[in-house]
């Protein structure tokens, strides 16, 4: 999720902003939580940040691999 918020030049506030004109209700701080991997996404978050950042849904999961744990990026 960083990487991605990242290359696209956001900052979290910024990124929460253009999430919520697409009707999400999350939070900044929430935001950082699933950045940090403390909290879970919603799947109407997932769509709103997947047409936000315009990829395919796979790129949320890149370099994510069956069984393997820590930090999503």
């Amino acid at each position: 999720m960083k990487r991605l918020r990242k290359r696209a030049n956001l900052s979290q506030e910024k990124l929460v902003g253009k999430m919520n004109l697409l009707g999400s209700r999350l939070d900044r701080s929430a935001y950082s939580k699933i950045e940090l991997g403390e909290r879970n996404i919603k799947v109407t978050d997932l769509v709103a940040l997947q047409k936000i950042y315009c990829v395919r849904f796979d790129e949320f999961f890149a370099g994510i691999g069956p069984g393997e744990e820590g930090e999503i990026e």
